[in-house]
């Protein structure tokens, strides 16, 4: 029986798994997507991301990084201090005036700042690599052969096409979000994940 079908679907299964759960970067893609604000850019910077850090994982960094306390509090409370900040800046744009709220809404930032915005969530959440890196990277690791490539395509292939439903779902789904109470609400939303994710990480070691 050829392994190479099963370890692209086992790559794919548990990629949509562990990709699903809104954290700190799935709030970002999600409000760019509603903003309608440089969408193709984030959901083109988080794939190839997230492409790197599974390909990372499965050929061989996943381990090292699971062996060094180091690393790991290096990246706890890296982390944790950067959600806090960005939790605090979605929390001062819920609160303003409902004019302002749809002004930030619309605006969104520049390009390079958004870029620079995604790749610090991406790459400064320690979720990030002990999902993708070390939990991903420990089972296509065990694949044999050409498998392991097959896992990784697998992994990639889910990561793609949640990146791009959710930006671009988002996106179509901005024209029903025109009232700025909504944006505040949307706001509010990303400050608790922000919030919520670097709790778990100052409260919990990893």
């Amino acid at each position: 029986m050829n392994p190479l079908p099963a370890a692209f679907a086992q790559g794919w299964l548990m990629t949509a798994g562990l990709i699903v759960a809104i954290g700190a970067q799935n709030a970002l893609v999600l409000r760019q997507g509603l903003a309608r604000a440089h969408v193709g850019p984030v959901v083109l910077l988080c794939t190839l991301s997230d492409w790197l850090l599974i390909a990372l994982g499965v050929f061989g960094l996943g381990a090292w990084i699971q062996s060094s306390p180091l690393a790991l509090e290096l990246f706890r409370f890296g982390g944790a201090a950067f959600l806090l900040l960005y939790g605090v800046r979605a929390g001062l744009r819920a609160c303003r005036t409902p004019a302002d709220t749809m002004v930030a809404g619309v605006g969104a930032g520049s390009l390079p700042a958004t870029l620079g915005t995604t790749l610090a969530l991406t790459y400064l959440n320690p979720h990030v690599y002990l999902d993708t890196v070390v939990l991903l990277g420990s089972v296509g690791a065990q694949q044999p052969g050409a498998a392991r490539s097959a896992f990784a395509l697998g992994a990639g292939l889910a990561s793609l096409m949640w990146f791009a439903t959710l930006g671009y779902g988002a996106a179509a789904a901005s024209r029903l979000l025109q009232r700025p109470a909504a944006w505040r609400a949307i706001d509010a939303g990303v400050a608790a994940v922000m919030f919520a994710v670097a709790l778990q990480l100052l409260v919990n070691p990893l």
